[in-house]
């Protein structure tokens, strides 16, 4: 308790520059723990069921810690909570500390079954997580899991500010403060229709691919970034584009006929009805990386998905 308390001063002393405290006002445990509760939820009323307290706590607390430091930690908005730039500064320390706090208690506690919880992982892809997924689902069925697509961008910025506890990207990132473990490789392939023109061939040029329809990602994503850099590279100008939100995306597209789609070899479910190409331009193998925040790596609700994860690639 003493270390938590030490702690947590240090929390209070760094954000006496921009966000002078109340000189009688001072944050207390309970405080910064419904703060980050709040915070990791996006919600009072989950973070009151997640910490087995009454909403009204959860508030309380979280109201009392914005009076002492005298600023807003919340945008309070219809879809949930969202952090304000002091909020998010906070966080960063504060969820780091509260990790911390959990591998004691869970080091302290009876590892008999795992029993409740919440995962929220993200992926630029829907396999190999999904598998997985299913796989966890079935040992742990009371474990809710969030599960959303995004770039590569996207993902290492959700990482970097604590809104996600497990990432499986494409390529490995420079980013201090990530657990990091390569689990494969793959490489981007161009996809058409099983009925398509050059659906018989093994490999196309990006050149072969300058009239077609070329279906890519959004911004923010490395498969839009090389396609487009390598066909600049070779003086290729690909004329018709159409951007979507996600791979799946991408794939539904081409399965419309709408044109040729670049995705990651084996990131989808099969399909009967495509066919995946080489393309001369793009050879390269890129490493498939599984990502939490340093300090997270080791709770045994993201250790259990982790592992479930790493025993199926």
């Amino acid at each position: 308790m003493a270390s938590t308390a030490r702690r947590l001063k240090r929390i209070a002393d760094q954000f006496q520059g921009d966000y002078p405290m109340h000189r009688d006002l001072k944050p207390s445990p309970y405080q910064i723990a419904a703060f980050t509760q709040a915070a990791r939820d996006r919600s009072f009323s989950k973070a009151a069921k997640n910490t087995g307290v009454t909403q009204s706590s959860i508030t309380q607390h979280v109201a009392k810690l914005e009076r002492a430091m005298g600023v807003q930690l919340f945008q309070r908005k219809r879809e949930g909570l969202e952090l304000t730039r002091a909020g998010r500064e906070l966080f960063e320390i504060s969820d780091r500390l509260r990790s911390l706090e959990q591998q004691v208690e869970e080091k302290l506690q009876d590892y008999g079954g795992l029993a409740t919880g919440h995962l929220r992982i993200i992926a630029n892809a829907p396999r190999p997580v999904m598998p997985v997924i299913a796989r966890y689902g079935a040992q742990y069925p009371k474990v809710e899991i969030e599960f959303s697509l995004c770039s590569r961008t996207e993902a290492l910025r959700l990482l970097n500010e604590r809104e996600v506890d497990i990432a499986v990207i494409v390529t490995e990132p420079e980013e201090d403060g990530l657990s990091v473990e390569k689990i494969g490789t793959t490489r981007y392939k161009a996809f058409v229709r099983r009925d398509h023109p050059l659906a018989g061939r093994g490999t196309v040029s990006l050149r072969e691919l300058a009239g077609e329809t070329i279906i890519l990602p959004e911004e923010g994503s490395l498969t839009k970034s090389l396609v487009m850099e390598r066909a600049s590279l070779h003086g290729i100008e690909l004329t018709s584009t159409v951007r979507t939100h996600s791979f799946p995306m991408v794939k539904e597209a081409v399965l419309h006929g709408i044109g040729v789609g670049f995705l990651l070899e084996e990131a989808q479910y099969p399909s009967a009805n495509l066919t995946s190409l080489e393309v001369a331009e793009i050879p390269d193998i890129f490493s498939v990386c599984l990502i939490t925040p340093a300090e997270k790596r080791n709770l045994r609700l993201i250790s259990s998905f982790c592992d479930t994860l790493l025993d199926a690639v």
